[in-house]
């Protein structure tokens, strides 16, 4: 679904990279968490999927993006849009309409397509992110959450294949981000759309995402099913980034020669560790 090969990327008023010899393919129906230290290229790297950069957003551009089969070069991000949905940072940089039905309505009019399918999907995206109730409001009306939501739904409302996000619960508080995961994790399971979100909350990434990569200053330093790049907490620990606490605790208890487990990535995972390493003290 989505192919990368050679990717590097420079800013036109940067002489560093932002993106290094990026090399990665992410299948139909993937779950994929990006996380990183501040300055790692995330976010550059999602502009690259759905088109950003290059068409607005200039500079040295090496390699090549294809998403869906479309060159993200030979195609603009109009013809991109069909295929990926984006969801940034901010929710209110891309909320524009007033009215959350017109909001979604937005992107699905500037395609051209016909009015009575617009209220189709409309309705649609409302129930997959289950915010029907909210159809009629101002968007203004919204909580944070909410608005986010009402993103997702506008972006899912144009049928991509493909889902890409950049950090969308950085202004959330803790169930609020919950509820934009667990909406993430429905439609991946249950519509099978590619999820592909940068978070820095990485203890949402190990719950919700079946593959995990870690970028540091622009280059992708480990790349592998979640539980896996969990695991390496040598290189987590000196870039900079925080392993979920029910990790960094089997990583000391295997340092004490206390456990010999797998690395937990849930409370319930490390529930059953601990009553194993206590189990076997006991005896």
């Amino acid at each position: 679904m989505i192919s990368i090969k050679g990717l590097s990327f420079i800013y036109n008023d940067t002489k560093e990279p932002a993106l290094n010899n990026i090399n990665i393919d992410i299948n139909e129906g993937e779950f994929v968490g990006i996380a990183g230290p501040t300055g790692a290229g995330k976010s550059t790297l999602t502009l690259c999927l759905n088109g950003v950069i290059p068409h607005f957003l200039h500079g040295d551009f090496y390699g090549e993006v294809k998403v869906d089969g479309k060159d993200t070069v030979d195609n603009g991000c109009a013809k991109i849009a069909y295929s990926v949905g984006s969801v940034f940072q901010d929710p209110e940089a891309q909320i524009v309409s007033t009215r959350v039905e017109d909001e979604i309505a937005f992107g699905l009019e500037n395609l051209n397509i016909p009015r009575i399918e617009i209220a189709e999907r409309i309705k649609e995206s409302l129930e997959m992110t289950g915010i029907s109730e909210l159809r009629d409001y101002s968007t203004s009306q919204l909580s944070g959450g909410q608005k986010q939501r009402v993103a997702i739904a506008s972006a899912i409302a144009l049928r991509p294949k493909i889902l890409v996000l950049d950090e969308p619960t950085s202004e959330l508080d803790p169930k609020g981000s919950l509820d934009i995961f667990d909406t993430l994790q429905r439609l991946n399971r249950e519509y099978n759309i590619t999820i592909v979100v940068v978070e820095q909350k990485i203890q949402l990434l190990s719950e919700y995402c079946s593959r995990l990569v870690i970028m540091e200053k622009g280059n992708i330093l480990l790349d592998g099913e979640t539980r896996s790049v969990l695991a390496d907490q040598e290189t987590l620990q000196r870039i900079g980034v925080s392993a979920p606490p029910v990790t960094r605790l089997a990583y000391m208890l295997k340092k004490e020669g206390l456990y010999q487990g797998g690395f937990p990535i849930n409370v319930e995972e490390a529930y059953l560790m601990v009553s194993k390493v206590l189990s076997e003290k006991s005896r």
